[in-house]
């Protein structure tokens, strides 16, 4: 009776540890997502000002992409009432006060080259960008889990030295390479997908059109992105399959393939998930040249358009959106990191 009150006790005392540990934790992430939002602060304000600064020192007169064709045609009078008024002739830290008290008041302010507000631009574009990056990150992700464990558990096979081979060289290879090679094969010899845009002509978009437009951009998004993620996971696996509990499970006559996925793959996936979260950078320049070559109407196309035309207001809103998704991407991996390996320190 002693030694069963003793057993109870320590399993209750253990169940009571564990609860607050998870709650510490639990806390602890509150704390490292407070932190990270205040930094993200003054990183989105530099930013804001970096592309003001660049936008300033650019050669284009964003009076020539704003009118477009019509500048040659238009008299001095209006060009110079058009500047006044779009406040092109003020200096660059004025212009800059005037966006940023805008934005404070949820002003986004008026695209140049849209001749819309900012918000109904970004209403119009960031769905699609939204659709495009999230299959573009499911696919690469699927390929990474399934061609990493495959090539990992058959080491040295043929498919792992062609994987191998064929991801290291891809790793150098710009996205716009791998949609013109795709659109070449799949688009124009096969005849299998479209070329560009969301719809077959000027109709309304369909849920079978957006679709068949979708699956060329989303692969090549995704396979662009899959050779590191790939690698990564490779090499991950076959180092979780070196250790101790790993072997131990082995020894214990456990069948390879739950070894493989049961034992190794967890502990290998936790490193993966930082490399998942430091890919946003690339996914989003990755994006930017998908969405130009395919025509998407995202909002990373919209950004090469706002570039050219010195467009303020809506280059800095773009370039805004793109740092916070990096700055997420990196935040949502060390919470998955935090969450799924006890060892890490939510604090630090």
């Amino acid at each position: 009776m002693v030694e069963r009150a003793e057993l109870d006790g320590c399993v209750v005392n253990a169940g009571v540890g564990a609860e607050r540990g998870a709650v510490s934790r639990r806390r602890a992430v509150g704390v490292l997502v407070l932190r990270r939002i205040a930094l993200a602060v003054p990183v989105l304000l530099v930013v804001a000002c970096g592309v003001f600064l660049l936008g300033a020192a650019s050669p284009f007169d964003p009076i020539h992409q704003y009118y477009g064709e019509d500048v040659f045609t238009a008299s001095d009078e209006q060009l110079a009432h058009t500047r006044v008024e779009l406040g092109l002739d003020d200096p660059i830290v004025v212009q800059f006060g005037h966006w940023f008290g805008g934005i404070v008041t949820g002003d986004l302010g008026t695209s140049r080259v849209f001749h819309q507000p900012v918000a109904e631009v970004l209403a119009e574009r960031l769905p699609w960008t939204l659709l495009l990056a999230g299959t573009g990150i499911v696919i690469a992700a699927v390929l990474a889990l399934v061609l990493g464990v495959v090539t990992a558990w058959r080491q040295g096979g043929l498919l792992d030295r062609i994987v191998t081979a064929v991801g290291q060289g891809m790793e150098g290879l710009p996205s716009f390479v791998v949609a013109f090679a795709a659109i070449g094969v799949f688009s124009l010899g096969l005849g299998w997908l479209p070329v560009a845009g969301v719809t077959d002509g000027d109709s309304d978009a369909t849920f079978a059109q957006v679709v068949e437009h979708l699956v060329l951009p989303a692969l090549v998004l995704g396979v662009s992105q899959a050779p590191w993620l790939v690698l990564h996971l490779r090499q991950s696996l076959l180092t979780a399959l070196a250790d101790d509990h790993v072997i131990g499970a082995r020894a214990r006559g456990l069948p390879e393939r739950l070894v493989v996925t049961g034992h190794a793959l967890p502990t290998a996936l936790l490193p993966f998930l930082n490399v998942l979260g430091t890919r946003v950078p690339e996914l989003v320049t990755g994006a930017v040249l998908v969405e130009t070559v395919f025509s998407w109407p995202g909002v990373a196309s919209a950004m090469v358009e706002a570039g050219l035309a010195v467009d303020y207001p809506l280059l800095a809103v773009l370039a805004l959106l793109a740092t916070v998704a990096v700055l997420l991407g990196s935040l949502l991996a060390d919470i998955a990191t935090v969450a799924t390996d006890p060892r890490v320190r939510a604090d630090g």
